[in-house]
C-alpha cells in the first residue's frame, strides 16, 4: 500500500508539471525598432502565412534602406488580411498574364510582386512559431499614414527600396501615349504591365515611374487600398514623366 502511494503522488505531481508547462507563455523578446527615423523600409510578402496569436499573418522578407534583407519577417496587425488579399491577387495577375507577350513591345510579361513600404523605423519584436524564429512587425504600432501598398517587377523591389531612400529621386507618372511603353526591355514592359494589371484589380493604379538622379527609372503601381497621406508624394505623383527631359 505505501509503494503504490507513493506511485499516485509521482503521476500527480508529473501531471502538474506538464500543465505548468503547456500555461508558459511564448517567449518572445523585447520589442525594437529597425530602419531609419527619416527613412523608408519595406516589407515583401511571400505566398506563405502563419498563425499567430489566433490571427493568419502574411510571412515576407523585411527590406532595410540601404537594399539590405531580413527575411521571416511577419506582418502582424493592421492591414495583414488587406496585404494578404493584395498579394493573392498579384499571384493571380502574375499566373494569367506571365507567358505572354507584351502587344506594344513584343517583349514577354515578368513576375510582379506587391510590397509594402513604411516611413520611419519599424516596431520588431522576434517571437518563435512553431519552432521557426520569425520578426514580427508590430504593424498596430505603426501610424496609419506611413504605409502604403506598391508592385513592381519581383526583382526590382530591393532597388526602389534603395531609390526612394536617395536624394535626388522624385515619382512622376507616364502619360498614356509615352514612348516609355515602346521601349524593348524589362522597363518598358514593366511600365505597361502596371496599367493592364490595373484593370484586373479595382485597387490597382500603375504608370507611375521613380525617377533617379543617374536618369534611371524605375516604373511601378500603387494599391488604393492602403495608401498613407505622407507616403503620397510616390502614391499621388502629379508629375509627368517626359523621357527626353
Amino acid at each position: 500500500m505505501v509503494a503504490l502511494k507513493y506511485v499516485v503522488i509521482g503521476i500527480v505531481v508529473v501531471v502538474a508539471a506538464a500543465a505548468a508547462l503547456v500555461l508558459l507563455p511564448p517567449h518572445r523578446a523585447p520589442v525594437q525598432y529597425v530602419g531609419s527615423p527619416s527613412g523608408y523600409e519595406a516589407f515583401a510578402p511571400s505566398d506563405q502565412t502563419v498563425n499567430y496569436n489566433g490571427h493568419t499573418d502574411p510571412i515576407g522578407t523585411l527590406i532595410l534602406p540601404n537594399g539590405t534583407t531580413l527575411p521571416n519577417a511577419v506582418w502582424n496587425g493592421q492591414y495583414a488580411s488587406t496585404i494578404i488579399q493584395n498579394h493573392n491577387q498579384i499571384v493571380q495577375l502574375n499566373n494569367q498574364f506571365v507567358g505572354q507577350t507584351d502587344p506594344v513591345n513584343n517583349q514577354p510579361y515578368v513576375p510582379l510582386q506587391d510590397f509594402y513600404v513604411i516611413k520611419g523605423q519599424i516596431p520588431i519584436q522576434q517571437a518563435t512559431i512553431n519552432g521557426q524564429t520569425y520578426y514580427v512587425i508590430e504593424a498596430n504600432s505603426i501610424n496609419p499614414a506611413n504605409i502604403a501598398g506598391f508592385y513592381t517587377d519581383d526583382k526590382w523591389v530591393p532597388n526602389f527600396e534603395v531609390a526612394i531612400n536617395t536624394p535626388g529621386t522624385y515619382a512622376a507618372v507616364l502619360p498614356g501615349n509615352s514612348p516609355v511603353f515602346q521601349w524593348t526591355n524589362t522597363t518598358g514592359t514593366v511600365a505597361y504591365q502596371t496599367m493592364v494589371y490595373e484593370h484586373y484589380y479595382p485597387y490597382l493604379n500603375g504608370r507611375a515611374v521613380l525617377v533617379q538622379s543617374t536618369g534611371t527609372i524605375i516604373p511601378y503601381g500603387t494599391f488604393d487600398n492602403i495608401q498613407g497621406a505622407y507616403l503620397s508624394n510616390f502614391t499621388l505623383p502629379q508629375q509627368l514623366y517626359n523621357p527626353s527631359s
